[in-house]
């Protein structure tokens, strides 16, 4: 057989979204392209810029073979720690792909339990394989979405603004008015506040 045809390895590349945040959901996305695909600008999503995600998470989804969006909410976080709904995420991003990989790249330490499919964690794997890359920008795009969806039903916490990150404003209005039913009981400090008593 000539090395021109040679099949490739069907590749798939695994991240999440939102491990760190006070509120909402922690989100993945798996991706599958052919290394030889050409995306502008694709990167770890946190170097690129909110429009210059939405234009890469565009073309990301109309070049990719396939690709899954998941979600794990901030009441299952509570339950089994973000690392475990992390990985949860990514199992589930996983299983709504449409075509299966032959392998799978996770960005972090990691893999993720319960697949049958050959796997390796990359620490650092969303600058280093572009399809860890797209899989960022997916997650973060669809996070960031979601959030700013949440801002309309809670809007005295500014979500559309940090997306529940722990800025210095969301934290002050943590304080002033307390938490909302979305936030993260587990992470401090809203697991110091008594309030939750009275939620």
């Amino acid at each position: 057989m000539e090395p021109g045809n040679l099949r490739r390895e069907i590749i798939c590349g695994v991240d999440e979204a939102g491990r760190g945040p006070l509120a909402g959901p922690v989100v993945a996305a798996a991706v599958v392209f052919d290394s030889k695909i050409k995306i502008t600008g694709l990167a770890d999503s946190k170097l690129l810029t909110p429009a210059q995600r939405y234009r890469v998470f565009s073309e990301i989804i109309d070049k990719a073979a396939g690709y899954g969006i998941a979600g794990v909410s901030h009441s299952i976080i509570d339950k089994i720690n973000i690392l475990q709904a992390s990985l949860l995420a990514m199992r589930k991003a996983v299983e709504k792909l449409r075509i299966r990989p032959e392998k799978i790249y996770v960005d972090g330490k990691f893999t993720i339990p319960g697949i049958d499919i050959k796997q390796e964690a990359i620490v650092d794997g969303d600058k280093l394989i572009i399809q860890v890359s797209a899989a960022s920008i997916l997650a973060k795009v669809a996070r960031d979405a979601y959030m700013t969806e949440l801002a309309n039903i809670y809007p005295a916490y500014d979500f559309e603004r940090h997306k529940g990150y722990g800025t210095k404003e969301h934290i002050e209005i943590l304080y002033k008015i307390g938490p909302c039913p979305i936030h993260r009981r587990s992470f401090k400090p809203i697991s110091q506040m008594t309030i939750w008593g009275n939620r």
